[in-house]
C-alpha cells in the first residue's frame, strides 16, 4: 500500500516504514505529525480526488536539520560583478506510520 501526499509545495510517494525528508515542519524529534493532503491512495487499485477525501498519513519525526550547503554564485561580465553565496535548507526527517485510507 502506498500514498501520494503533498507537504512543503511538493508531493511525494510514501509507504508505511519509509523515512522521508520535507520541508522543515514545526514539530519536535519524536512528535507525532500528520499529513492530510493525500492526493491518491493505492492498495489493489489507485484511489484518487473524490475516493481519498478523509485519507491521512501519520509519521513520527526522527530529526531536524540542514541540508548541504549550495553555492550560488552571480556574475555579469565586462564590469567586474562577482558574487558568492551559499545556503543550506532546513529540513524535517519524518518516519511514515501508517495510512489511514
Amino acid at each position: 500500500m502506498y500514498a501520494i501526499i503533498a507537504t512543503g509545495g511538493k508531493q511525494y510517494k510514501v509507504s508505511e516504514g519509509d523515512i522521508i525528508r520535507v520541508e522543515k515542519l514545526d514539530a519536535e524529534v519524536g512528535a507525532s505529525v500528520t499529513f492530510d493532503q493525500v492526493i491518491a491512495v493505492s492498495d489493489k487499485k489507485l484511489k484518487v480526488a473524490g475516493d481519498v477525501e478523509k485519507a491521512t498519513v501519520t509519521g513520527t519525526v526522527t530529526d531536524q536539520g540542514k541540508g548541504r550547503k549550495v553555492i550560488v554564485y552571480k556574475y555579469k561580465r565586462k564590469s567586474g560583478y562577482h558574487k558568492k553565496n551559499g545556503h543550506r535548507q532546513a529540513y524535517t526527517q519524518v518516519k511514515i506510520d501508517k495510512i489511514n485510507a
